[in-house]
């Protein structure tokens, strides 16, 4: 009897686990989805708008899968690509954070949705103003660009944010060779919109990294 009961219990707890995996990636494509209109369609108020809506969804996500290192990732990229729309001052205290967002998904899943984090974060301190304004470091972000890579080395983002953190070090050949991997990456099909525009981006940043080659 006590047999029966145990593995009744635990049928009833695989099934649980499998439902809540599956309610965690509807709802993570449903934001990523949505981060794809705001961070490449939006524009001004409208650009503003969402990504505050997208804010308090991934706070709710958050809440809601408090130990997913990829809640913790998403939140972070959601608060970091907010602070790039607000720009300036006021922007400081989403990248700050998005930054702990980020570090705290690292302490649960440093591999993670492909190693995410490490790129996000690497972004974060390549683009933020350094001490005393913020925590920018670009030494910090290059370190964390090849922990990004060792994760996921064929990845589309991760290649291109490389790449963009590369052409702004002046370091163009190196910046050439992770956007032709970026390119090769080609389309997922579940982010099949960001991606194009990812891929709009390589093709024109590849163009300047051409021209400084030339030079």
């Amino acid at each position: 009897m006590y047999k029966m009961t145990l593995a009744l219990y635990l049928i009833v707890l695989s099934i649980l686990s499998i439902s809540a995996k599956a309610d965690e990636s509807q709802d993570l494509l449903a934001i990523q989805q949505q981060w794809a209109i705001a961070n490449y369609e939006l524009e001004d108020d409208a650009q503003i708008k969402a990504f505050t809506d997208l804010t308090e969804q991934t706070t709710l996500f958050v809440q809601n899968y408090p130990n997913s290192a990829q809640s913790h990732i998403w939140h972070g990229i959601v608060l970091a690509s907010f602070a790039g729309a607000k720009g300036g001052i006021g922007a400081l205290g989403y990248a700050k954070q998005a930054k702990e967002s980020l570090e705290h998904s690292l302490e649960i899943d440093g591999t993670a949705l492909g190693g995410s984090a490490y790129a996000s974060l690497a972004t974060l301190y390549s683009k933020v103003p350094g001490w005393p304004i913020g925590f920018g470091d670009d030494d910090k972000a290059k370190k964390l660009f090849k922990q990004a890579l060792a994760s996921n080395p064929q990845g589309i983002d991760t290649n291109y944010l490389y790449s963009e953190f590369l052409y702004g070090e002046r370091e163009y050949k190196e910046a050439k060779a992770r956007l032709e991997v970026a390119q090769k990456a080609g389309i997922r099909e579940h982010r099949r919109k960001a991606d194009e525009y990812r891929q709009q981006a390589i093709s024109q940043l590849q163009v300047k990294v051409d021209k400084k080659l030339k030079r």
